[in-house]
Parts: structure tokens; sequence; C-alpha cells
């Protein structure tokens, strides 16, 4: 899969090995996912959107969940708080860490 910024309808469906009826029958069904229309109602999907789609069919067609079995998984998970993903440790504390972090790198590929 290439990353792009949007994906037309037609290669999300290789991609994803659904039906264009199966996704757009999954936008009518869940409110996560919206894909962006063009004036002409061609349908917009980002990496986002991909990413749900595949979290759909796994729940619907390995867990065997319900339709609504899947809505009240992904409330739930959006009422969850989002835990962080990076390590607060891990984050340099000031911009002068930053800059001489980047100037290490710089130096790095220079000598390279």
């Amino acid at each position: 899969m290439t990353d792009k910024l949007y994906y037309k309808i037609g290669e999300v469906c290789e991609i994803t090995e659904l039906k264009s009826s199966v996704l757009r029958f999954w936008e009518k069904e869940f409110k996560q996912l919206r894909p962006v229309k063009s004036g002409g109602g061609q349908r917009f999907y980002t990496k986002k959107h991909l990413d749900l789609i595949f979290s759909l069919k796994r729940m619907l067609y390995e867990e065997k969940l319900t339709i609504e079995g899947v809505r009240r998984k992904l409330s739930k998970a959006a009422s969850e708080p989002v835990k962080a993903a990076v390590q607060p440790s891990l984050v340099p504390a000031s911009q002068e860490e930053i800059r001489k972090e980047l100037m290490d790198i710089l130096s790095i590929l220079k000598d390279k």
C-alpha cells in the first residue's frame, strides 16, 4: 500500500478486498467512517479511514460482532482516555535540547 493522502473508493476496495457496496453501507452504519466527497460525489478516504475499515472488517468478519456490537465497541474506545504514545522522559524538555539533538544528527550526516 502506498502512502497517499487520499484514496478513491476503487483503490480502497482493492486494498481492503471489500466491495464498494459494503463500504457505502458501512458509511451509513458507522459515523466514524465519513470520507470526504468532492463536488461530483467522488469519495476520498484517508489512511485513518483505511485503518478504521480494517478494524471494522476484523470485528465483523473475524470476531463475528454484530453491527450494534461494533458500534458499542467503537463508542467505548472513543470515550477512553488516549494513552501517551511517547514516554514523557523521552521528550526533550526545551528548544535548546531539540536544537542540540538536531545539530548532532546534522553532524552525523555530514560525516557520512
